[in-house]
């Protein structure tokens, strides 16, 4: 058996998640899927870096598999893209160490959060970017982002339902630049709970929009207490950017 090591991107506009659910369309069902018919109808799970709900995008998700068959590295990432659906393709695919583990060995992630400025509708970013249309104090906003850097205690912006005790992450890097009439968000960190992503941008932009002070993010980080943060927003304006090991 060998281990192949896998990024792929996908568009979850039309996905339930990445793990899969009960008569749900997912990521990961349709990758095993792909690689039962290669492998004769025989089950081959794959394992992910980390899942993503329903709505989110990938441009760097990384997975593992093993596999009995003799195909040429070069050959697997024609193989797998011709039996995968058109929203989701196999970017890179190489032989891992038979010990390599997608999800444990991960030591970092990025993501990104794509926020479409305008108070016009757009049908063609509907799907990929969360529509805004009040006024925004960058300055303010750049403001917050320093108190966000280094470990702490994020159980003030993770979702109420996460069940992870240790709630300590490490944010490297966190910053926001424009590009035409979006505005994104770039994280780095460690690790991230279950919608802290969603709900730190989202405190963000409610920083931006004048509805609270960035001075409040430290005193909102030490409670620990949900209720305090910004709500969270729209998952379709995710993307899991970059894998680290």
């Amino acid at each position: 058996m060998q281990r192949y090591q896998c990024t792929l991107s996908y568009d979850g506009s039309q996905f339930s998640g990445y793990q899969v659910q009960p008569n749900a369309r997912t990521v990961q069902k349709e990758l095993e899927t792909a690689l039962a018919k290669l492998h004769k109808g025989n089950s081959v799970p794959v394992t992910a870096s980390g899942r993503t709900d329903a709505g989110v995008h990938a441009k760097g998700q990384v997975i593992h598999f093993d596999s009995p068959l003799h195909i040429p590295v070069s050959k697997w990432e024609l193989a797998l893209n011709t039996l995968l659906p058109g929203d989701i393709a196999v970017n890179r695919i190489e032989k891992a160490a038979a010990g390599f583990h997608a999800r444990f060995d991960t030591v970092g992630k990025e993501y990104r959060y794509f926020v479409h400025l305008s108070a016009r509708r757009d049908p063609f970013k509907r799907n990929y970017a969360y529509q805004f249309s009040y006024p925004i104090d960058y300055v303010a906003m750049k403001e917050a982002l320093k108190f966000f850097i280094g470990s702490h205690d994020f159980t003030s912006f993770c979702s109420a339902k996460t069940t992870i005790e240790d709630r300590v992450r490490t944010i490297k890097e966190i910053e926001f630049f424009e590009e035409g009439d979006l505005l994104v968000f770039r994280l780095v960190g460690n690790g991230f709970l279950y919608n802290m992503v969603r709900i730190i941008v989202g405190t963000l932009l409610e920083i931006g929009s004048g509805e609270r002070s960035p001075y409040q993010i430290p005193e909102i980080l030490e409670k620990r207490d949900r209720t305090l943060a910004g709500k969270t927003i729209p998952g379709h304006g995710l993307y899991l950017w970059k894998v680290f090991y």
